[in-house]
């Protein structure tokens, strides 16, 4: 069953066209990544989903949900959560008020820094964020200010953050950028387990040794337009993916 459906999307950006009648769609619980090489549309596509950007064209369905319009934080709240290229956390809050944040905010439909006083008591969502922490390989650091974390660290904290929010789809803007082969082994490690539980994920990534390890499915785009989608497998020999994505050189 699909999850996601693009269709005739188009964006430009005065005489510029990012997005050139773009088709797409997810089936749910799978792992379907977006590569493309640099300037090929893919962050403004992203951007289309969650509500960053409007399409001048064409439709966004999350099931039987129009995206299209909707502001970002209605669509986290039906079920749509995106980790960004550059972790985006509470850098002076600790790890555990890092989680509790967005899952109070799932829970309640909003949230109140001012507030957080009363509710950082709440027995259930402590144990919910403690238990994300675990999930993550951080629950020993969960009294540590997030600042501080190393940047393979961070990434994981705001998958945490992500998942506390129990998301169907997750879309995740380069989840690797900047880190160690051991850092990105153990992302790469992470989100399969997160697969356990059924999340459909979207993976916008440079690196093919991340995808080719995760995806079920993949996209190509290029000036804005898809040139090619399958199976890794079929995407890693065709030579139009080669041409555009690496000016000829093998995957």
């Amino acid at each position: 069953m699909e999850i996601l459906r693009v269709e005739g999307v188009n964006k430009s950006f005065g005489g510029l066209r990012a997005l050139n009648n773009v088709n797409f769609s997810v089936e749910e619980g799978t792992v379907h990544a977006i590569i493309g090489p640099n300037g090929a549309g893919k962050s403004t596509f992203l951007n289309c989903l969650i509500g960053r950007l409007i399409p001048d064209t064409g439709s966004v369905m999350f099931g039987d949900i129009s995206l299209t319009g909707m502001k970002p934080y209605e669509i986290n709240q039906i079920g749509v959560s995106r980790v960004f290229q550059t972790p985006e956390i509470f850098g002076d809050l600790t790890l555990l008020e890092n989680i509790m944040i967005p899952a109070i905010a799932k829970r309640d439909g909003e949230f109140k820094l001012h507030a957080f006083k009363d509710v950082s008591k709440d027995a259930e969502i402590r144990d919910k964020a403690l238990h994300m922490l675990e999930d993550v390989g951080l629950a020993e650091k969960k009294d540590s200010v997030a600042g501080s974390l190393s940047r393979g660290d961070k990434r994981r904290l705001e998958l945490a953050m992500c998942l506390s929010q129990d998301p169907k789809l997750l879309l995740l803007d380069e989840p690797t950028a900047g880190m160690s082969r051991a850092d990105t082994n153990n992302t790469i490690d992470l989100l399969k387990r997160i697969g356990d539980r059924g999340i459909t994920k979207v993976v916008i990534e440079h690196d093919m040794h991340v995808v080719f390890s995760l995806a079920d499915k993949v996209t190509v785009l290029a000036q804005g337009a898809i040139i090619a989608e399958g199976k890794p497998e079929d995407i890693k020999g065709d030579p139009r993916v080669q041409e555009a994505y690496l000016g000829g050189a093998h995957l």
